[in-house]
This record gives C-alpha cells, structure tokens and sequence, in this order.
C-alpha cells in the first residue's frame, strides 16, 4: 500500500467526479473515470512530487488524461435539440433513438456552492459534449478550474498558444449553441419556487398554467426520444398529447440534478420520467425529461409510488 494515498486524495474524489462528468456527460463514465483515475495516481504516488504541482493539479491532470482516452472509444452524450431540428408536430409519433448514448443527469444537493451548480448546468454540460474532446478538455481546465494556461498545456501536450486558440474555437462553438458558460444559475429556493408552481399546474394537467410559466423560446427534450420543441405552441401542444394518452392522474417527488430543481413523475402509480427544469428570471426555458432505467437508477427511484 502506497503510505498515506487514501488520506490525501479523499478530499478531491467529488470534485474530481464533477471533473470527469463535465468531460464525459455521464455519472457511470466518470465514476469509470475516477477509479482509474485513483488506480494511475495510487502506482505513481511514491514518484509524486509536490515541488512540481501541487497534489489537487496533479490529479486533474490525471483524470483529465483518463477521459480523454476513454473519449477515444465513446461517442460523446449529447441532447435531442444538440442532434437535429426541432420537431414542429407536437402529435408526431416519438422516435427512439436507442443508439444514441444520451447525456445523463448528475444528482445533486441544491446546497452545493453556487458555481458549482452554475457550472453543472444541463445546457452547458451539453454544449460541452458538442466540442472536440481537447478542446473541452482546455476549455474546463482553463475557465471552469481556472488552472493556468501554461499548466493546461502541460497537462495536454499542446502549446500556450494552441491551448488559447482551442479555448476561442470552443467559446464560439458554445456561443452558437446559444450557452454563456459563465452564466450563474439561479438560486435554488426561486427555482423551486417556479418549479413548485410548474407542478401544481402538471399534477391538475392544467396546461394553460403550465404554459404561463414558460419563456417564449422554451425547450422541450426527452431522451432517449429524439423529438424535441421548441415555443410555447409546441410545448403546450404535447403537454395537451400527455394528457390525452397518458390520463391525468399525475404525481411527483421533488428532485435536484446539475444544480437544478425537478422531479419524479409517476402516472396511475407507476413510475414514468425525471424531469428537470432550467429556470431563468422566473420562467422555466428548458425542460429535458429522461425516461430511461439508468437515469432511474441514478436517484434510486421506486417503480411505484404507491
């Protein structure tokens, strides 16, 4: 046993989780991520010098190493609205998209630090998986971690100058995907507020309520199916297509994940999606609603409410 490893690095293990989601777009990969990440560090501790780099950069470096090569053999985990148009028939048949290894959601404690939670936003964890894998390396290594350029480089083999071009080619990328990464999410209590308000209105299936809580270019995304909407009009038309197939006997469960509220929805008792709200200035402008026993497992969710 290398004398003193497990004492030394528990204190980064969170953060380095946080790390390799942001890199990865999945809980499971990053845990995958950081027990490798642990095994590289535990055979490399008794050459660790601190003289060099202090221990929290050397294992960010480490990591950062280990997503990589893991990028290498796995296809980024995007979002519907990430892979193609906005579907503008909320009545259209849902398409699956099995293939696809969707982004998944990262539990969390609404108490977490403030730019934590901003910084774990799902819109902004999924303009990452949009980048070239080292430029999204650079890009939360130099603005999310703040580690200097010239140790950014160092830990990519690249150059200053290439880390900062690549971090002006990925600030554009997430420009265009309409994401500010240093945008501050909003603080938990008015989030849940809206979101407590969202559910009064989903579990009576009051969709005028619902569609009163929205910013006029709302997103609506539901992994693993493709379809996604865009506008009150389409988004208010599928709520209407729920409760015309589903029925209305909706409950939840609050729910936090990436710095944002949510929650479980069951109907008739039985479980059916997670959902999870992005709220700015008082309306909801994105909901992604996952449907998937992984993402279930995640937040060690009942099948039945009952």
């Amino acid at each position: 046993m290398q004398a003193g490893f497990d004492e030394a690095v528990a204190p980064h293990r969170r953060e380095l989780l946080v790390h390799c989601y942001r890199m990865l777009g999945s809980v499971q990969d990053a845990e995958d991520a950081v027990q490798e990440t642990m095994l590289r560090a535990w055979r490399a501790f008794d050459r660790y010098d601190p003289g060099r780099a202090s221990l929290r950069t050397w294992l960010y470096r480490i990591a950062t190493n280990a997503c990589l090569n893991a990028l290498e053999s796995r296809a980024s985990r995007p979002l519907p609205s990430s892979v193609g148009p906005a579907f503008d028939d909320p009545d259209a048949p849902l398409v699956p998209g099995f293939e696809v290894p969707w982004l998944t959601p990262f539990p969390g404690d609404p108490e977490s630090a403030a730019v934590e939670r901003s910084r774990l936003r799902l819109a902004l964890v999924a303009a990452l998986q949009l980048l070239p894998a080292r430029q999204r390396a650079a890009l939360i290594l130099r603005e999310v971690l703040d580690v200097p350029a010239a140790e950014v480089a160092e830990s990519l083999g690249m150059t200053t100058a290439a880390v900062n071009s690549a971090l002006q080619r990925a600030r554009t990328r997430l420009a265009e995907a309409g994401v500010d990464p240093d945008a501050a999410a909003e603080p938990p209590a008015e989030q849940r507020a809206v979101v407590d308000r969202y559910v009064d209105a989903f579990e009576r299936a009051d969709v005028a309520a619902i569609t009163a809580l929205l910013a006029d270019d709302v997103v609506l995304e539901m992994p693993p199916m493709v379809n996604w909407y865009l506008g009150l009009d389409d988004y208010a038309g599928f709520m209407r297509r729920v409760y015309r197939l589903r029925g209305t006997d909706w409950r939840t469960e609050p729910l936090w994940a990436n710095g944002e509220a949510g929650f479980a929805a069951y109907v008739d008792g039985a479980l059916h999606t997670v959902q999870i709200f992005t709220v700015e200035g008082g309306r909801v402008t994105r909901a992604t609603v996952f449907q998937s026993p992984e993402v279930f497992a995640l937040f060690g969710l009942l099948p039945d409410a009952r």
